[in-house]
């Protein structure tokens, strides 16, 4: 038996999130905007209890409060072997710095592969945790992102000054 993926939706910062799980790992923080086709996700089931889910939020809360710079989630990734790779080479972008595109691609083995990166990059579905939202232009100019410039700026300045952000 498959047994439906579980959410839950935060208040946050940069408005509404909603926190997909599985019973192996977080699977997806979703926008309130989000476009459906972004990340396919299939039926959910509300389930704020879940434990994946409650630690998630609890390390969200923690993150938005400048008082966590990582996160200690299992991940349970959905995506194509090469958006994998993308979306693990985001993780280890240290919390306040950027990268670009190009620097990702290269990082994977893959240098000329900058817009293939840019493409797994916009479908992150775990935005935040996986910070995409630290990926820039080479010219290091904020690009697009899920949840919105607006959203973007926001967390990268959060990140500059590890400061608090009214929840």
């Amino acid at each position: 038996m498959v047994r439906s993926l579980r959410s839950a939706t935060i208040d946050s910062p940069v408005g509404p999130l909603t926190l997909v799980a599985s019973d192996a790992g977080l699977v997806a923080i979703l926008w309130a905007d989000d476009d459906p086709l972004r990340v396919r996700l299939g039926p959910l089931v509300v389930d704020a209890a879940h434990p994946v889910l409650v630690a998630a939020t609890a390390q969200l809360r923690g993150y938005f409060a400048g008082e966590r710079t990582t996160f200690d989630l299992p991940l349970d990734w959905r995506g194509t072997e090469f958006q994998k790779r993308v979306w693990a080479a985001l993780l280890t972008i240290p919390y306040g710095e950027t990268r670009s595109y190009g620097a990702i691609a290269r990082a994977i083995g893959r240098p000329g592969a900058a817009r293939a990166v840019g493409a797994a990059n916009g479908r992150n579905p775990l935005s935040i945790v996986a910070p995409c939202h630290r990926v820039v232009g080479g010219d290091g100019q904020l690009t697009g992102f899920a949840g919105g410039l607006a959203a973007k700026a926001l967390l990268l300045a959060l990140e500059r000054r590890s400061g608090e952000l009214p929840l």
